[in-house]
Parts: C-alpha cells; structure tokens; sequence
C-alpha cells in the first residue's frame, strides 16, 4: 500500500497493488510516487516492510530486507531503491514498528510512552516504543519467533515455520491455523476448538511480554484479530496466566482498555509511513 498525506485527516492518494518481485513490487511504489510528485513536491517517505530488515543508519545494509523468507526478496536494498529514484529522504523500518508509530502518533497509544503493537496474520510480529523511543538494539523486535510452551498431545500440529517448526508463528499464524484445521482461518466458526487453542497460544506470548517489557498497552492487529470472539478470549486467558502476580488496574479490572485492537484499524502501517516520513524530513 502506498500512500501520500499528513495524517489520518489528510491522504491525498493512495494505491494497493500484489507484492510480487522486488523489481516489480518496488517500480510500481516508484511510478505511484513519481506520479504524485508532478502534482508537489515530496518532503520524504517512511517504508514500513516486512522483514527482517536492516533499520540502522549507520549499517552499509541500512533499507536492506535481510534473511526474509519471502522468495525473491532477501537482501533487498528497499529504502535505497526509492531514495535513489525519487531523490528525497526515506525512513525505513519494520512494518510493526511504524505501525506503532502510526498508533502512537493518532491512534490507540495516544499519551502512551510504553507500548506493544502485535500483527497476527499471515505472519506474527510485534513491535513497539519504550520511553518513548521505537524499539531497537541488536536489530529489531522479531516477537513472533519467540519460544513458547506446545503440548503436542494436545496440538499434534508441528508448526510451519520454516525457520523455527514451532515458534509463536509457526503455530498461531493464519497459515499455521490453515495447516492445522484444513481451512483458511477466517471460515472457521466461532465456536470452533480453534480459538480457544489460537487464544492460548496468543495469551502465553502476551504473558511473556508483559513480564519483560511492562507494556502500558498492548494493541493486536492483523487479519486474525479480526474475529471478535478472539479479544475476549485472549484476555481471559493472560489473566489466568498471570494469576494475580502482576497487581496492575490495568491487568486485574481493565484488561478490555489493555489488550485492544488498533486505534486506526487497517490503517495503522500506511499511516505509521507518513508519521516515520514526518519524522525523516
């Protein structure tokens, strides 16, 4: 998705198109922005991509996607692409992290310097800001990759990760509920075993983060979450989970103002791109 604007209040153009190869995917974003550009000028633009990629200024690989599995796109020079084509300043960081920029900025994390963003869909990441600043260090945030406990007496599914089996994403992504239950994530009924299994899942990483990272808010996005009966779900289950160890008012009494949906809904990447372009400019 390519899009360009002020805010939420101000997109002046927008267009979606398939992410095939490099080539293509990146010469389509560059026709769109050329385009614009003949119409005023650009002041810059944030990248919000899948990864994982290489986020520091610094690195001779900055912009680059690096081990990705998506076929084609490993060690793709992204961010250097578009600023060479378009000759303006580009922001670039992982598609999780902007889009907690985005909620930062206008949606769900307004006043928050403490939070979590969590993508479940046809892949699991999670990024966010703490003090106030996007998370970073060694790399990034790659959360779901983390470890977590599977009973395979219970879930004999041996997960789809091609890196890792069982990781968080290769048991709770859409495709690993596809692989497991024979059918695409959203056909499945309400009532269906998967989603309580799918709530386990999500709840024992939650667990994990807030024991680490002491998030203020945690916000769940991407195509799973769009099953409402899976909010409440999740919420019980971190509660279970917890036990009461972590006396927070948050936690104990308003677990549906903690663990919530994003803010600007699907619009939270495209919209983090514009607030990291804001911030690059």
């Amino acid at each position: 998705m390519c899009a360009v604007g002020t805010g939420p209040g101000d997109l002046r153009a927008e267009v979606r198109f398939s992410t095939t190869t490099p080539q293509e995917t990146i010469g389509q974003a560059i026709r769109f922005f050329r385009q614009q550009q003949e119409k005023e000028p650009l002041a810059a633009i944030g990248i919000a991509s899948f990864g994982p990629v290489d986020p520091n200024p610094a690195s001779p690989t900055f912009g680059y996607i690096t081990t990705t599995p998506k076929p084609g796109w490993a060690h793709t020079d992204f961010a250097g692409a578009i600023r060479r084509a378009l000759g303006v300043p580009v922001g670039f960081d992982t598609d999780v992290n902007v889009a907690a920029l985005g909620e930062h900025r206008w949606g769900a994390a307004q006043g928050l310097d403490t939070f979590i963003y969590l993508t479940i869909g046809t892949g699991i990441g999670g990024g966010g800001i703490i003090n106030g600043q996007l998370i970073h260090g060694l790399l990034h945030p790659e959360m779901g990759h983390i470890r977590i406990p599977h009973d395979w007496d219970s879930d004999p599914y041996p997960g789809c990760c091609p890196y890792h089996g069982d990781c968080l994403e290769g048991l709770a992504a859409g495709p690993a509920m596809e692989g497991r239950w024979g059918q695409p994530a959203d056909t499945l009924p309400a009532d269906h075993p998967a989603w309580p299994l799918e709530a386990h899942y999500l709840a024992l990483s939650l667990v994990n983060f807030i024991c680490t990272l002491s998030p203020q808010r945690i916000i769940m996005g991407g195509g799973v979450m769009q099953q409402q009966q899976l909010f409440p779900l999740v919420r019980r289950e971190v509660q279970e989970l917890l036990g009461g160890y972590i006396q927070a008012t948050m936690i104990l009494e308003r677990i549906d103002d903690y663990i919530v949906p994003p803010g600007l809904g699907n619009r939270a990447g495209v919209l983090g791109a514009i607030a990291l372009a804001q911030q690059t400019a």
